[in-house]
């Protein structure tokens, strides 16, 4: 154990504050409580952040495909039944006012991407006939939306 020098005072060195008329009030503020709070708090989000990252562990493979654009815009579609009926969405439109109407959408949206939806009922003549609408329309990037699984041409089944 060490020794220590003692002042006058002996180990108490407590101010204390007199009854008298000449108390003074103390202006200064403690802020180490503060310090250690907000060290505490930034350990607990330290940690806390890499943990709420939601979502299933996956191995993504590497390739040299350019990224696709983030969508900002709901995605524009075409359908085409196999009664031969059009519908933007979910609307029915005339053939003859196909056109016109996807202009008016085109003047309002962002992008040109639009999905084509077409029965496999319908004839190969009249699915082309409505890309031509779509891109005098003022779409020029159509999508073709198919359902996977089909038969494949290389002949190793499905």
């Amino acid at each position: 154990m060490g020794a220590g020098v003692l002042g006058s005072h002996g180990g108490n060195r407590r101010r204390r504050r007199r009854r008298g008329g000449n108390a003074q009030l103390m202006a200064e503020i403690n802020i180490t409580p503060f310090v250690d709070v907000m060290l505490v708090l930034l350990i607990i989000f330290m940690v806390a952040a890499p943990l709420m990252t939601v979502g299933v562990p996956v191995e993504l493979p590497e390739t040299a495909a350019t990224p696709l654009s983030a969508e900002r815009e709901e995605p524009l579609s075409v359908t085409l039944t196999a009664d031969g009926r059009l519908l933007i969405q979910t609307t029915e439109i005339a053939p003859e006012e196909l056109i016109g109407k996807l202009r008016a959408i085109a003047a309002e949206r962002e992008g040109s991407r639009i999905f084509l939806r077409a029965d496999g009922a319908v004839p190969y003549e009249r699915v082309m006939q409505v890309m031509g609408a779509l891109n005098a329309g003022g779409f020029r990037n159509i999508g073709l939306v198919t359902e996977s699984g089909g038969p494949r041409l290389d002949g190793r089944g499905e």
